[in-house]
């Protein structure tokens, strides 16, 4: 069984909705609402069903239990981050990488260009651990087209 987590990363400009493997991959995608519908999809889409999720309190995670997922929330309203292996702290240090890399280093982002980010910021993530310089890593791959 696969611990994930979930977490929807909600603005006053455009919606993200981020999945993390507990010590593996990421992936993100902007999403067109915060709506339970979308949340839903994106997570039967890109989540095995005998998984184990992670929320938060947001209402559009309460669904999850019925569809199969074995789901635990943490209160976050009650200052609550962390209740033994229940947090999101994984999803959330991987926002803490978006949100730093693209105020520092492009400061803003035009919503229709912001899924290329998230893809890259997702593709280094789920390289982290990596030995091998990424820069190699392209060049055997640019290798092996030719």
């Amino acid at each position: 069984m696969e611990s994930l987590v979930v977490r929807l990363l909600e603005t006053k400009k455009t919606p993200v909705i981020g999945v993390v493997e507990r010590e593996g991959r990421v992936f993100a995608k902007v999403a067109p609402n915060a709506k339970i519908k979308t949340v839903e999809g994106i997570v039967i889409e890109h989540i095995l069903p005998e998984s184990m999720g992670f929320t938060d309190e947001y209402m559009v995670y309460y669904g999850l239990g019925k569809m199969g997922f074995t789901h635990r929330r943490i209160q976050h309203k009650s200052s609550t981050y962390v209740m033994d292996d229940v947090h999101t702290n994984t999803i959330e240090g991987y926002w803490s990488l978006v949100k730093r890399g693209i105020g520092s280093v492009y400061h803003s982002v035009a919503q229709k260009y912001l899924q290329n980010y998230l893809n890259e910021y997702s593709f280094r993530y789920n390289r982290r651990k990596d030995e091998q310089p990424m820069f190699t890593s392209f060049l055997q791959q640019v290798i092996k087209a030719s």
